[in-house]
């Protein structure tokens, strides 16, 4: 097969889709890949990496599209929907459920999109979102407490104190890999931590790693409400695979914060977990809302992008060589986690989550499989 690798452009967006390691495991299959010049430049991989592990590199995102897959980071952007075609297989993010454009869109081009975030493992976890949740967690309590600082709008509070001073307190809504990883970095910094989510088997798990240093809450209303209020910094880390994120931080808490605090909402890509946040980039990253600093960046994990594109082709691909080795329909068939992935085939909605938050109909990726 061949297999296309765009140079990304969203914005501030300087990851790529595959590495030249990945390339080599590709051709060594005898697949084909085709990559946009420039596509790694910015993260050190150059053309010549690329090349030396057997890619053809070529002028143009109209080359790369050609490809009967694309391999990509982020959702296409508009200048790239009138590229796809029918029965191409797209594999990336995508986060449709907070994006009813880019999903009717992407029904009109018929494409098979499988996204990254969808997939799962034998065990129910999400091997492909996990590696940018690992760098988006860590990277929310450093871009929480740049919000902290005066220059950005913030109350001037240091995270970690300093003697005769107490700590900044960091509130962590959501228990997952997103909210575990802020609360490692957080509590690195001498933070007073309190971390809060509805599963109690998961918070006892996080309160013997932590052995007592992040106070572990369960997030009832209450306790979400008093968490918030009282927090110099709270990062957004809930997720519903596949749905829009719940709105469990809203306006009135944002009242009763003290001026000059900080929200990172991670959740972003799934349309946030305030009901104030709005999508920012890395290029003006905060903006101000009921006097409480937001950091809203809708590819955080960009901001560390050789880092983050190593972590992400390391996960993605074992399944790009599957898709490229049988094909798109009988990978799917035959493994269960992938097919979770599909979200869009030949039109239809293929994710349930999808369908019920953007109100289609839902068509089963089997019934899909079977039916063409």
């Amino acid at each position: 097969m061949r297999i296309g690798v765009p140079k990304e452009i969203k914005p501030q967006e300087f990851r790529v889709g595959l590495t030249p390691a990945g390339v080599h495991a590709l051709v060594e299959r005898g697949h084909e890949v085709w990559v946009e010049r420039g596509a790694g430049a910015r993260i050190g991989h150059d053309d010549a990496a690329y090349q030396r592990a057997g890619a053809q590199v070529v002028d143009g995102p109209e080359a790369v599209y050609q490809c009967p897959m694309v391999v990509k980071v982020k959702e296409p952007q508009p200048s790239e929907i009138p590229l796809l075609w029918e029965g191409q297989v797209l594999f990336t993010y995508l986060h449709l459920a907070a994006d009813a454009e880019l999903t009717r869109a992407l029904q009109a081009c018929k494409v098979v999109a499988i996204a990254y975030e969808t997939v799962t493992d034998e065990r129910g976890r999400l091997p492909l979102l996990i590696p940018m949740s690992e760098v988006a967690g860590r990277l929310s309590i450093q871009a929480g407490a740049r919000g902290l600082e005066m220059i950005n709008g913030g109350r001037g509070v240091l995270l970690g104190g300093v003697p005769g001073t107490t700590p900044g307190r960091v509130c962590i809504v959501g228990g997952g890999t997103v909210g575990t990883e802020a609360a490692k970095m957080a509590r690195g910094l001498g933070a007073d931590v309190t971390l809060l989510d509805v599963n109690l088997d998961r918070l006892r798990y996080l309160d013997d790693l932590f052995g007592g240093t992040v106070k572990t809450v369960y997030a009832d209303r209450h306790a979400l409400d008093e968490a918030i209020v009282t927090a110099d910094l709270v990062i957004g880390a809930v997720l519903l695979p596949g749905h829009q994120a719940p709105k469990l931080i809203r306006r009135e808490h944002l009242r009763r914060m003290a001026p000059g605090s900080v929200i990172v909402d991670v959740a972003i890509d799934q349309g946030g977990a305030a009901e104030s946040s709005r999508p920012t980039t890395h290029a003006e990253p905060f903006f101000v809302e009921e006097g409480v600093v937001h950091y809203c960046v809708t590819n955080m994990p960009g901001a560390c992008a050789r880092t983050s594109t190593h972590a992400l082709t390391n996960a993605t691909t074992p399944y790009v060589i599957a898709l490229a080795d049988r094909g798109w329909r009988e990978a799917l068939a035959a493994d269960p986690g992938l097919r979770a992935g599909l979200n869009l085939c030949l039109g239809r909605v293929t994710h349930r989550a999808v369908a019920e938050d953007l109100g289609h109909e839902w068509v089963s990726p089997e019934q899909c499989l079977e039916t063409g």
